[in-house]
């Protein structure tokens, strides 16, 4: 039987190698949710300190001092501060650079006096070693008054002895450090006096934060006054009494680090990282290297899952011809062959380009080029009224809409944040990819240049670039409309570029496909059958007429039974619940170039964009008995007059049409989530709309 669970929270600055500590002593045992009443992640995961000993360790968002502005910091800040009622911790886990260390002590010399337990993991000690830079670490440890211990989260090093040292400081619960790291009380005596008498519990430094910050903490009425009128007696200064704090500590930082720390000279040869900086941050070279990189991506989605998807393809072909000849002829049969394994066929197909997408761009976070690529884009967001921070939203848009509007929290302007959410779903996600593909290889000829360029490959990155320039169009013209004044500023540290971590992206390609093929799937399959449903079946009088035409035909021209099964085939589904649906919305698609079955794949995918591709599937296997693939059934497709409904015209009118509405649930349920308003998601449907129609429009009457 343990004991009582350990409550440890994890903190640290930005890009210190607190994720990766998170994942190192948590490994697969974690939970992502919502912090109660914020739109801000929460990541907390189980792990144990020894064999009898379990703890929890909640991830808190990066934050560079005790000074909060962001709505993710003062998540933090309130953890710290005691004022989260949902969330008491035992131990604080503090993360630091050991490659910066001093800009990471400014964190850590707040913590220290706000007389909480405390534990140190120094990180990135290989980087420090590369810069030549030394610590000592005891020396560190005696000046800090607490424990700190070197780790190496991505080779597992030091993990066994701070799990030791956390579980020691969790036994005692008490401080381990007695001095203060300056001295608090000379900032505001006779204030810091006040709040005490107040609050007797309150650390010296803790005081002053109440001082400060006080109207933001779960106090009450009586309390809250009275803590008012403190300030108000003691002429207590907010902002003169941080300014002074910052001094005092950066002056005690730079003599610990005089002691503690050997740093090489300015002059020394600049890092590997620096070097690439130059070239990779070129206000010319950086562009030509970023499109290039893009460029491959696309060229690697089309290339490497090439293989996979015409095995899985074969398979399912291969399953359906054997299912027709072995069962018997039954409407459940029909069920499991048209609804299910058709259903099944067109989610698995799109399993490998979703993993190989996922896994490039977490091979591209991991090096350290994504951070980059915000850098390199501020320039061009500020003209559109974005900053640097709106290109990770935007990036993670490729993979999906839901995460990447989340994402924008981090983003201080309230007016860029909102443009960032209202453009982010033109960016061509995950989901969008099965329709591209099997429209691409429909009317695209497999063709390569020079022997390595793809045709297919350079219209998908087409695709992928009229929906960012887009959104980069869309941006401009509505920030002269939403009327939000505040500045902004664009502040980014960037990681050092590092090797990545084969084992992190083949985790996150597994991880990603499991989401596509539970989440994506379940609605996929759902409305498979339901569609199966509507399409076998229409009112009675209607189907009932028509088995009695074709019944009396077949008797009178036997030699045409196959023939006429068919064309019965083809208007039972016309005739059916989905074809009058389809039949009444096609007089306002058809000048798009798309027939009634596309309507119907139109609406259905509505709930999630790569329905289009099951309810194809679905449709045409239920007009279509025999066991050709869907690309073979789509290419075969005519319209009432002979003509073939998949023209170079109607399938780029349709990829267009995907590129730019908004055809997800889930996405606008998001935004309204994040905007706390209904009316952001209308105007976002309503603008995508009509723009994918107008767009739509345009390029099948030119085509």
């Amino acid at each position: 039987m343990g004991k009582k669970s350990v409550h440890i929270a994890l903190v640290g600055n930005p890009n210190s190698g607190k994720s990766s500590l998170f994942n190192a002593l948590t490994g697969l045992n974690q939970k992502v949710g919502n912090f109660p009443g914020v739109t801000v992640d929460k990541k907390t995961g189980s792990l144990w300190l020894d064999d009898q000993q379990q703890a929890e360790l909640i991830d808190l968002p990066g934050t560079y001092s005790l000074y909060p502005r962001r709505a993710d910091e003062w998540v933090a800040y309130k953890v710290l501060m005691g004022a989260d009622p949902d969330i008491q911790t035992d131990v604080v886990l503090l993360v630091a650079d050991a490659s910066n260390l001093k800009r990471n002590l400014l964190f850590c010399s707040q913590i220290i006096d706000l007389k909480i337990p405390v534990v140190m993991a120094l990180t990135m000690n290989d980087i420090a070693a590369k810069k030549n830079i030394n610590i000592d670490i005891s020396g560190l440890e005696a000046e800090l008054g607490i424990p700190v211990v070197a780790v190496n989260p991505r080779k597992n090093k030091g993990i066994g002895n701070l799990k030791k040292i956390l579980q020691q400081v969790a036994r005692i619960h008490a401080a381990t450090h007695t001095r203060d790291f300056i001295d608090t009380k000379k900032l505001a005596p006779e204030a810091i006096h006040g709040v005490q008498q107040l609050v007797p519990q309150l650390s010296d430094y803790a005081s002053v934060h109440y001082l400060i910050n006080h109207e933001q903490f779960p106090l009450n009425n009586t309390l809250q006054a009275a803590i008012e009128q403190v300030e108000i007696d003691h002429k207590f200064n907010p902002t003169k009494t941080q300014a002074e704090e910052i001094m005092q500590r950066y002056h005690r930082i730079r003599q610990i680090m005089q002691q503690n720390v050997v740093e090489p000279g300015p002059l020394e040869k600049k890092l590997f990282t620096d070097k690439l900086d130059n070239l990779l941050l070129h206000r010319t070279w950086g562009y030509i290297i970023l499109l290039t990189v893009l460029f491959l991506l696309f060229q690697s989605i089309f290339w490497l899952a090439r293989f996979p998807m015409d095995g899985i393809e074969w398979s399912f072909q291969q399953a359906s011809s054997w299912l027709g000849n072995v069962l018997p002829q039954a409407w459940w049969s029909d069920l499991f062959i048209n609804g299910i394994v058709a259903g099944l066929s067109g989610i698995l197909v799109f399993v490998p380009q979703i993993m190989i997408l996922f896994g490039l761009i977490t091979l591209l976070e991991d090096t350290g080029y994504m951070a980059r690529i915000s850098f390199l884009s501020d320039k061009l967001m500020r003209k559109v009224g974005l900053n640097g921070k709106s290109v990770m939203p935007m990036i993670s848009g490729f993979a999906c809409a839901v995460p990447a509007i989340m994402s924008t929290r981090n983003i201080e302007n309230r007016k860029e944040r909102l443009l960032t959410i209202l453009i982010t779903p033109l960016m061509s996600c995950s989901a969008r990819l099965p329709v591209y593909t099997i429209l691409i290889s429909l009317v695209i000829d497999d063709k390569y240049y020079f022997g390595f360029l793809s045709l297919q490959g350079l219209v998908m990155m087409g695709l992928y670039l009229l929906g960012t320039t887009m959104a980069l169009i869309v941006s401009y013209v509505m920030k002269w409309f939403v009327k939000i004044q505040e500045k902004s500023f664009f502040i980014l540290e960037l990681p050092v570029y590092r090797a990545p971590r084969w084992k992190n992206a083949a985790i996150t390609m597994v991880e990603k496909a499991r989401i596509f093929v539970t989440d994506a799937g379940k609605v996929i399959m759902v409305i498979s059958l339901l569609l199966w449903f509507l399409s076998n079946y229409g009112p009675d009088h209607r189907i009932s007429k028509l088995e009695d035409k074709y019944a009396a035909l077949m008797q009178q021209m036997p030699a045409q039974k196959d023939s006429l099964q068919k064309h019965l085939s083809t208007e039972k589904l016309q005739n059916s619940y989905a074809g009058i649906l389809g039949k009444t919305i096609e007089p306002v698609i058809a000048p798009l170039g798309y027939d009634w079955k596309i309507g119907i794949a139109l609406i259905t995918s509505f709930a999630a964009r790569e329905v289009f591709v099951g309810t194809m599937a679905t449709l045409y296997s239920v007009e279509e008995s025999d066991n050709s693939s869907l690309r073979e059934k789509l290419q075969s497709a005519r319209h009432p007059d002979g003509r073939p409904v998949y023209t170079l015209a109607a399938a780029l009118s349709l990829m267009v049409f995907y590129v730019l509405a908004m055809q997800c649930m889930s996405t606008l349920a998001v935004v309204k989530r994040e905007t706390k308003s209904w009316k952001w998601p209308v105007f976002q449907f309503t603008y995508m709309t009509i723009l994918a129609y107008s767009m739509s429009f345009l390029v099948y009457h030119l085509f």
